[in-house]
């Protein structure tokens, strides 16, 4: 142990105290044992330290903050370096801030479109979402102070996101939904990682070993704090014993008395609990440091100028009809649509910045220097949905008096956010009204479209072209200008297929839905996995964007080690272009996916230029999970890489020879024929259940501790079904005008036992238990059991409140 000279002064009542946060985002300090606190902030895209009271959900004023590109925006330039300089300006403002460690980034796989967390994680693809982590982990990290990875793992949904369980099987887990955390530990090594809320195979994520000890700190080597998510402990012993360091927030001394009360009773050994806080004084005496000698400023202007450059390369051009793109000098352009004024440029929840300035598009269209002649703007539509026909009709009017209309649309603040996922993936319809009606009198409709996730297209053919601009931050206006007007050229490629209907996505049955259980039946085909594999046509495919200039490849060579290959800029201005490595096994006797991303290139090249550009392959590039073996392995035999522009778009190809380990079939005698042809809809309970390797589990609702708020309905006492109606009905009163309360979502999705997490120590798990007892119907031993465990609590937290102070 790094700390056992500190470690072995402390005892158990101290030891177990600095295992869990003494605030919502800090940790607790003995300042007579020389052990400061810490303090800990959400930031995936921007700093969001909250000034006064702090909230899980920031719902409260935050302190200013660069808000850079969301995660799903910034994979989309697939440039390392770039998400590099993002986190390394993210630790100077957290650093600044005097906070130790920044909760980020999220690299959760985009399983769904309809998830309303999409626009905090990178990609459908491990391999990209781990790369563009890493660099992210990498940036962060340089001041000393630490990023925290999450959500770990398997965490693709927010519906009922603290008490479902991920069922699937191994070779699934360790493929796609691992790959990218393991890239991120062994590449980036972070301090610290965040486990999910959610159960995997039955298990609590934060008390899960084979997570946290036989994959994390065993195979990957992770030497480092791991977190839990805000109220996610379920077994807090449990947790300490099988790798989880630290509780957050602020559970009191009900929690620690648990833990001392697990050692007392042999549960666990007090070498697990020493073993956590090595952990938890490394992590706080190394970030402390760092804090303390950081400076209290940082050049705001610069990280301005940073994030406009971060959101021009991750814009997406996704059509561009004889060329409308760029604008031309001396056009007459009409600027519609609200987001021009009020721009979308990040997601609700934890993540939300709030933002040292942001820059709107209708002021940069007016500041443009470019020739073009401003006619007018007009709002269009309202914003949360509702028809307005006087908005409409001006919107018209003004469309006739312009060359080219730029329309602003996206999807709104209530559309995609934490707590919540999208209903659908559809553009508001007063939104697609409006194209319909300005495309009716002006054809030269150039959309600029704002959202963290794909959204259905079917409108596509009336606009020319088609601009993806995510969330672009806080600069992200003005760098659509930029790419709109031509003084850049647009390079994005997108991080997620964009399906031509929800219905075509591979999840559609097994997202969100009323159980518990969430079946990842779909197994590795997800995204394009699925989609190429199973034949299904999409409306832009994974790694496209279009550019203003064009690319030609050549000359390749390969080897099993990587390529190399010529790129020439063949077009009239200078750009760059992503290339991307694909690995393909075409006879291959263990299903898989048609192909798969294993690297990537990013090259700039002027007019006319021509570089050699290398992509590297490495362990990750032919191995596959095997559950017989319990390892990875490799198949044997020929193997296609195939270079493109995107996975649609494969421009060359070679044949390489590598080796196998000789390994058994892991699936000889099963029956598995949808999954070796990706016909992944169509998969049977049995199919499932021999990838499984176990019956798929019961799907009850069960009055214990993890019975949800909104499950209260399903107990035995009127209380609760009070309780639960209230509930309910303030959670629909809010969706019915409008704005839904996200408090309300959390609480209404989080189970009992979170009370005793959340509440800063007033409620305990004594207390949790008499309203368990109330539910099962048992109202009066439950009401005095809730009474008796309340004034219990009050008194062990003030004595052991007044030891602490004293130690």
């Amino acid at each position: 142990m790094k700390h056992a000279d500190i470690i072995q002064k402390l005892n158990l009542e101290q030891k177990c105290a600095l295992l869990s946060g003494e605030t919502v985002f800090t940790t607790r300090a003995l300042p007579g044992k020389g052990i400061p606190a810490i303090t800990l902030s959400d930031g995936p895209n921007g700093v969001r330290k909250q000034a006064g009271a702090a909230d899980h959900l920031g719902l409260n004023p935050s302190v200013p903050a660069t808000c850079f590109p969301t995660s799903s925006a910034t994979a989309c330039s697939w440039d390392e370096k770039l998400g590099e300089a993002v986190g390394e300006a993210l630790g100077e403002e957290a650093a600044a801030q005097e906070v130790a460690v920044l909760l980020g980034p999220g690299l959760n796989i985009q399983r769904s479109p309809l998830c309303g967390r999409d626009f905090e994680y990178f990609s459908e693809d491990p391999i990209l979402a781990g790369r563009m982590a890493a660099a992210y982990v990498r940036g962060i990290q340089k001041n000393g102070i630490s990023a925290c990875p999450k959500h770990f793992a398997v965490n693709s949904q927010e519906l009922r996101r603290m008490a479902s369980d991920s069922v699937l099987d191994e070779r699934t887990l360790r493929e796609l939904y691992l790959t990218g955390f393991e890239i991120v530990v062994k590449e980036a090594k972070p301090k610290t990682i965040m486990t999910s809320y959610n159960l995997i195979n039955g298990t609590y994520a934060n008390e899960n070993a084979h997570l946290l000890q036989d994959i994390l700190r065993k195979d990957w080597g992770f030497d480092g704090a791991v977190v839990t998510d805000w109220g996610g402990s379920n077994d807090h012993a449990l947790g300490v014993k099988n790798g989880s360091t630290l509780e957050m927030p602020c559970p009191g001394g009900d929690s620690i008395r648990e833990l001392m009360k697990a050692v007392q009773d042999g549960r666990i050994s007090e070498a697990d609990v020493d073993a956590r806080l090595d952990e938890m004084l490394e992590l706080v005496l190394s970030t402390h440091a760092a804090v303390e000698k950081a400076p209290r400023t940082f050049d705001a202007a610069a990280h301005h100028k940073l994030a406009r450059r971060a959101a021009a390369e991750s814009i997406v051009l996704l059509r561009n009809e004889g060329g409308i793109l760029p604008l031309k000098p001396n056009e007459k352009l009409a600027v519609i649509g609200d987001f021009a004024e009020t721009p979308r440029y990040q997601g609700a929840g934890s993540s939300a910045v709030n933002a040292l300035q942001v820059d709107t598009l209708l002021d940069s269209i007016k500041a443009d220097d470019s020739g073009i002649t401003f006619v007018g703007y007009a709002s269009g539509f309202e914003r949360q949905g509702a028809a307005d026909a006087e908005k409409l009709e001006e919107a018209v009017a003004l469309a006739k008096k312009a060359d080219t209309v730029l329309l602003c649309l996206g999807l709104d603040e209530l559309r995609e956010s934490e707590g919540l996922d999208r209903a659908d993936m559809k553009l508001a319809e007063n939104q697609q009204q409006l194209l319909a009606a300005v495309a009716a009198v002006n054809p030269n409709v150039v959309v600029l479209l704002s959202a963290g996730a794909p959204v259905e297209t079917p409108w596509a053919g009336q606009c020319r072209a088609l601009v993806y601009g995510a969330l672009g931050g806080q600069a992200g206006a003005g760098a659509a200008a930029d790419i709109l007007t031509g003084k850049l050229c647009p390079c994005g490629k997108l991080s997620q297929t964009w399906a031509q209907a929800h219905d075509d996505t591979p999840a559609k049955a097994n997202f969100g839905g009323e159980g518990r259980n969430v079946e990842y039946r779909e197994g590795l085909y997800v995204g394009y996995r699925y989609y190429q594999t199973a034949g299904v046509p999409v409306a832009f495919p994974f790694g496209y964007g279009l550019s203003y200039t064009t690319f030609e490849y050549s000359d390749l060579k390969a080897d099993e080690k990587g390529v190399t290959l010529t790129v020439t800029n063949t077009g009239s201005c200078a750009g760059a272009e992503i290339v991307q490595l694909y690995v393909a096994k075409q006879d291959a006797k263990i299903f898989r996916p048609a192909q798969e991303l294993k690297g990537f290139a990013k090259v700039f090249l002027k007019a006319g230029e021509s570089r050699t550009v290398s992509i590297a392959l490495d362990d990750k590039a032919f191995r596959y999970w095997n559950v017989k073996t319990d390892r990875w392995e490799v198949e044997g035999g020929s193997y296609q890489l195939r270079v493109g522009a995107s996975s649609a778009d494969i421009r060359l190809t070679a044949e390489v020879s590598v080796k196998g380990t000789n390994a058994p079939d892991p699936y000889e005698g099963l029956d598995l024929l949808h999954y070796v042809s990706g016909q992944i809809t169509y998969v049977t309970d049995a199919e499932f259940e021999a990838l499984l390797g176990h019956p798929i589990p019961e799907d009850v609702v069960r009055i214990d501790g993890n019975m949800t708020l909104g499950e209260m309905d399903h107990g035995r006492s009127p209380l609760g079904w009070v309780a639960q109606k209230v509930l309910r009905c303030r959670l629909d009163s809010s969706f019915a005008k409008g704005t839904p309360d996200l408090n309300t979502v959390f609480q209404y999705n989080m189970p009992l036992r979170a009370l005793a997490k959340m509440t800063n120590g007033m409620v305990s798990m004594g207390m949790v238990d008499g309203l368990v007892w109330e539910l099962k119907g048992f109202w009066l031993v439950g009401i005095l059991r809730v009474i008796y465990e309340f004034v219990k609590n009050l008194i062990l937290n003030s004595q052991m409140e007044n030891r602490l102070k004293n130690s």
